[in-house]
């Protein structure tokens, strides 16, 4: 990439799966000084090229299984400052991409001379429309590559490796997710060996764990619940003895499943709150949550975290306010390319916020209770709803939509709309399923409405906002909780 004219600070875009390339890639920036994005190769043409454009990428690596829609991208993309295209395992090149095996055999295959350390940027869902791009501390360009490691071994514990260890990490999510890129690139870097299931396969996972021996991995709840649905017989052949450690995250989990999975595979779950933009801010291990089910743990210890309310007041132990955190290690982050993004997520005394809402009881322990924003967590993907009602609100048939989350026993929840049809339009299956067509032409498939509802008209306040809670609070009532 250097030889293409890439430079400390340039960026290089991936859409790559789970594969050994990733890694490659993700090694090559960590040493040249570049910034690495790596795309969720779940989005559309679209969404791919306003990352492409807002990141302002300098070079493009993808593999012949996404390179359909990077094409598609790439002309929609205005992609002012590329300079290399690469594609694996490509049956054929399209013009202006290189094979990437043939550009890996010709590349100087020695330690370079003045290695700068590079990191990644994730793009999270937006909450008005594409994805933002979040620049946090992983996300620092220059100085000395070792900082990384140095930055992997502080988080070890929480990961489940020893720095110089022999652990063995199984990375069974996808790799663009900043959790899943975090768990593995953050054991290799200290020394164990990474495996990595190109994609969740239940039944596999408990074979990789006891083919490999497993020390660690990073799990979501939804893979939990799959894991605990496979039959008597396949569950039964699992040893699991390697085990010490499950971290999970990234959605709430039914204190039910996590139970199961606890009393399955012995108290090695530990659970974190946290977020791209701030990583790990709580954590909490298995003994401690038996005893206090729901909660996600105590502030890590270069953490603070505080509850405010709507005026900025501290709130005493037991009343859910916004839940703040600030590194006391001086952390920082910021929405690349969108100031007041950043500015809103921030408050004085260097505290930001993801958004949620929460408590502390009165052992210092925090519990998660509301989302002050308006996001759905579907499978631990965010999914913010704005973008989904402005694709529906297009469709010509559609005058109103209002899109929300709804309890679902595998995904935590999944993606349900309420909608005005114009007058005269009947709802009818036929008529869904050219919906669905609608939305998936524009809409990467996890955002697409699971479900629908039809009003005669949505309420909406004197103000004329929609007042979504009355619409989705029925469907949580007979439920064991709020998110």
């Amino acid at each position: 990439l250097r030889a293409r004219g890439l430079v400390v600070g340039d960026t290089v875009v991936t859409m790559l799966g789970n594969q050994s390339e990733f890694i490659e890639a993700s090694l090559a920036c960590a040493h040249a000084g570049w910034l690495l994005v790596p795309v969720n190769w779940h989005l559309v043409a679209r969404e791919v090229a306003y990352v492409i454009d807002d990141a302002s990428a300098d070079a493009v690596i993808t593999d012949e299984r996404w390179l359909p829609v990077v094409l598609d991208a790439l002309a929609l993309a205005e992609a002012s400052s590329l300079r290399a295209r690469l594609v694996i395992d490509a049956s054929a090149l399209p013009d202006g991409f290189e094979s990437y095996e043939d550009a890996l055999a010709s590349s100087h295959d020695g330690e370079i001379d003045d290695a700068q350390r590079g990191g990644p940027m994730f793009y999270t869902s937006g909450t008005t429309g594409f994805p933002k791009g979040v620049r946090s501390t992983l996300s620092t360009v220059g100085g000395p590559p070792e900082m990384l490691t140095l930055i992997a071994h502080s988080m070890a514990p929480m990961i489940g490796v020893t720095p110089g260890g022999r652990g063995v990490q199984l990375v069974c999510g996808p790799i663009y997710h900043s959790a899943q890129w975090v768990f593995g690139a953050g054991a290799l870097c200290c020394g164990a060996t990474v495996v990595m299931q190109h994609r969740f396969d239940a039944a596999e996972v408990l074979a990789l764990i006891d083919r490999h021996q497993v020390t660690s991995m990073h799990l979501v709840p939804t893979q939990m619940v799959r894991m605990l649905e496979l039959p008597d017989e396949v569950r039964e052949n699992f040893s699991g003895a390697s085990l010490t450690r499950i971290v999970h995250g990234a959605a709430p989990c039914p204190p039910s499943v996590k139970r199961r999975m606890i009393d399955w595979v012995g108290p090695v779950v530990a659970e974190y709150y946290g977020g791209t933009e701030g990583g790990f801010l709580s954590m909490i291990e298995s003994e401690d949550w038996l005893t206090r089910p729901g909660s996600v743990g105590r502030p890590l210890e270069i953490m603070e975290i505080a509850i405010f309310d709507e005026e900025g007041a501290s709130l005493p132990t037991n009343q859910p306010g916004q839940i703040w955190f600030r590194s006391l290690m001086g952390s920082k982050f910021e929405y690349h390319n969108a100031p007041e993004k950043t500015a809103a997520a921030h408050r004085g005394e260097g505290y930001a916020t993801l958004g949620d809402v929460g408590f502390f009881d009165d052992d210092g322990y925090l519990y998660l209770s509301d989302r002050k924003i308006d996001m759905i967590v579907s499978g631990g993907v965010n999914i913010y709803p704005a973008e989904i009602e402005g694709v529906l609100v297009e469709h010509p048939d559609i005058i109103d939509a209002a899109v929300f989350g709804i309890p679902n026993t595998e995904m935590g929840e999944s993606v349900h709309a309420a909608l005005t049809l114009r007058l005269g339009v009947e709802w009818s299956s036929e008529f869904e399923g050219q919906l669905i067509t609608f939305c998936r032409e524009r809409l990467a498939g996890f955002k697409v409405p699971r479900s629908f509802e039809v009003h005669e008209e949505l309420p909406r306040s004197a103000a004329g906002k929609l007042t979504k809670r009355d619409l989705r609070d029925p469907w949580w009532a007979d439920v064991d909780r709020t998110i």
